[in-house]
């Protein structure tokens, strides 16, 4: 680890929580199919029962990219030897930050459902992103994705 955990939520000013100390970052892999990886997240989790990409919070000190890259290998078994990173985008509310990894999968891989934080994972093809019930956040933020892929 490259510092201090950043498991913990953060509350905004309205009362919303965000998971991240140190804000947070997830990891949306892009298949030579040109499908992307989907976690449908664990009816425990925050908007469980949703889909949407790996991640997690982020450490102190730790890049997001890392933190994208190191959560999906944790959640979803995500080689990260497989990943050449295309861009990024930040939603930053100011008190907390959320960073969008986009990476290309060399090759496409067998996702790996490795810890409780997951349902399922799965390669959904590009035009049937919406088709699913997605994370608020990452439905908000799929159009713009979506035109960058």
């Amino acid at each position: 680890m490259s510092g201090a955990s950043g498991d913990a939520w953060v509350e905004g000013p309205d009362g919303a929580r965000y998971w991240g100390t140190y804000g947070a970052a997830g990891l949306l892999a892009v298949s030579p199919r040109f499908e992307v990886l989907l976690q449908h997240r664990a009816q425990w989790s925050h908007f469980g029962g949703t889909w949407g990409m790996p991640g997690g919070a982020r450490h102190e000190h730790e890049s997001a990219v890392d933190a994208a890259v190191r959560e999906a290998g944790e959640e979803a078994g995500v080689p990260p030897e497989l990943l050449e990173v295309r861009f990024s985008t930040v939603l930053d509310l100011g008190y907390w930050s959320y960073t969008t990894v986009v990476a290309d999968a060399t090759q496409r891989f067998g996702p790996v459902v490795s810890d409780p934080e997951s349902i399922e994972l799965r390669w959904i093809p590009v035009d049937r992103v919406t088709d699913f019930a997605l994370h608020p956040r990452f439905a908000e933020a799929w159009p713009a994705l979506a035109a960058r892929l």
